[in-house]
């Protein structure tokens, strides 16, 4: 019995999505890898100093920070599903469409659920973030009375002394 072996050959643009989204996933990491290894030893180094610092550098590169969190957990987990998608494409397309429709109709619910959850987390701490900062602005506004109401007692004092 002879088999005759259908050869689908494997789209060029699908390669170049592969290979695109290869270079995307591990450029993001290095980013991310780059950006924690620079801002590490100013944590370390602040943190071991006896007297206290009025801004930190982990403070000013706050900005970095986040992006650095932002591409490793957010852009790097899509991209890191996103190349298991595509590459179960390159790999079982010359065998079997319907492995690969099956790993992209799992994968679609696994990506909403980490967005559900990304954007839950980040307007969780944003929340957070605004409730210290209205507190904060309480405080400020507490003490600016209490330092009015002061001052104008010190005033009515002066004014009654003179008379």
């Amino acid at each position: 019995m002879v088999e005759i072996q259908l050869s689908k050959e494997v789209p060029e643009e699908l390669l170049i999505t592969f290979c695109v989204c290869t270079t995307l996933l591990v450029a993001v990491h290095m980013l991310a890898l780059l950006i924690s290894t620079c801002i590490l030893p100013h944590i370390e180094a602040v943190t071991s100093m006896p007297c206290s610092i009025s801004e930190s550098p982990h403070e000013k590169l706050h900005w970095y920070i986040e992006t650095a969190w932002a591409f490793s957990t957010v852009f790097g987990i899509l991209l890191f599903l996103l190349e298991i998608a595509i590459l179960c494409w390159v790999k079982f397309y010359e065998y079997s469409f319907t492995a690969a429709w099956c790993t992209t109709i799992v994968l679609f619910p696994v990506v909403l659920i980490l967005l559900a959850f990304a954007i839950h987390f980040y307007r969780t701490l944003v929340a957070h973030k605004f409730e210290l900062s209205k507190h904060g602005l309480r405080e400020l506004e507490s003490l600016a009375n209490r330092l009015h109401g002061d001052s104008l007692d010190r005033n009515s004092e002066h004014s009654v002394l003179a008379v």
